[in-house]
């Protein structure tokens, strides 16, 4: 029977969930057909590398990976076992056809691709809120991806004439006075860069947005979900939906190295009116028009 792993930097059951029902769906009964190893380091991103390892001696058939720190970890602890990125991507490597033990769907490369990215959800909350003159980024200082993601803000801010105020953040216990910080320099709107700990702690950062009355962008509707005003971002249950077809390739005898790394296509636009309510923020007819879902 397969095993198939999963590792992750933070807890995203729900993601995961649709992973396994797409592979149900594709004939693979857990215990019959299939079963499955997860490892989740909970924003310890040095936990990566001994989990990776772990799954390695397991013998697993594929490992599934969210996430660039959690891609990178699997291709440091094996050359051999077939990985897939459910999101993520594997720093550039040079691919020769049949070659590579990686594919899947990568999230943050190439770099027009974050700065597209950046640039739509900056676009999209000034439209929301459109004399934002002053807007703050929260980041995780630990996560050096996140300041690519910074440095493209920078750009479409600088040619709006906002000024930008990153604020960075060790660790969750560092929340509360980022947003504080935040109050202090006038900041009248937030974008928050998205990594492991950002997702692990989205509940509170919501909250500590509503508290704050900023009105907040992010980049995956699950921070909408609990309360955030605006996510842009692909649908993160369909890309893991996206793994498991290739995992179901892979298991059926397909090289790793001749599917091809691809980019999602398709993104969401998510507001939550509740929160819009709280802030006194009507939602202009034009936005309204290209919100793909609405969180009452």
């Amino acid at each position: 029977m397969p095993v198939v792993a999963h590792l992750d930097a933070s807890e995203r059951s729900e993601w995961w969930a649709a992973f396994k029902q797409q592979l149900k769906e594709l004939g693979y009964v857990e215990g019959r057909d299939v079963t499955f190893e997860t490892r989740t380091a909970n924003g310890a991103l040095e936990q990566l590398r001994p989990m990776a390892l772990e799954l390695v001696r397991l013998k697993v058939d594929v490992i599934v990976t969210s996430g660039t720190s959690a891609a990178m970890a699997a291709k440091r602890a094996t050359s051999r076992i077939p990985i897939v990125m459910a999101t993520g991507t594997d720093q550039g490597e040079p691919r020769s056809r049949g070659q590579s033990q990686t594919t899947g769907r990568q999230c943050h490369r190439p770099v027009h691709v974050t700065s597209e990215l950046a640039g739509k959800r900056f676009e999209l909350l000034r439209q929301f809120v459109p004399n934002t003159s002053r807007l703050a980024v929260l980041w995780h200082a630990e996560n050096v991806s996140s300041m690519a993601s910074i440095r493209d803000i920078e750009i479409v801010a600088a040619k709006s004439s906002v000024t930008l105020q990153p604020v960075g953040v060790s660790s969750a216990e560092e929340l509360a006075d980022a947003f504080s910080a935040m109050s202090r320099e006038r900041a009248q709107a937030v974008i928050v860069i998205q990594t492991p700990l950002m997702y692990a702690e989205r509940s509170r950062i919501a909250q500590l947005a509503l508290k704050t009355r900023l009105p907040s962008m992010f980049g995956a509707a699950e921070y909408v979900v609990v309360g955030g005003l605006l996510s842009y971002a692909p649908s993160y249950p369909e890309l893991y939906r996206h793994a498991a077809v290739y995992v179901d390739k892979i298991l059926k005898g397909a090289n790793p190295g001749e599917l091809p790394i691809e980019e999602p296509n398709a993104f969401e636009l998510v507001v939550n009116l509740g929160t819009a309510r709280t802030l006194g923020l009507s939602i202009p007819a034009a936005l309204l028009a290209r919100v793909t879902r609405a969180i009452q």
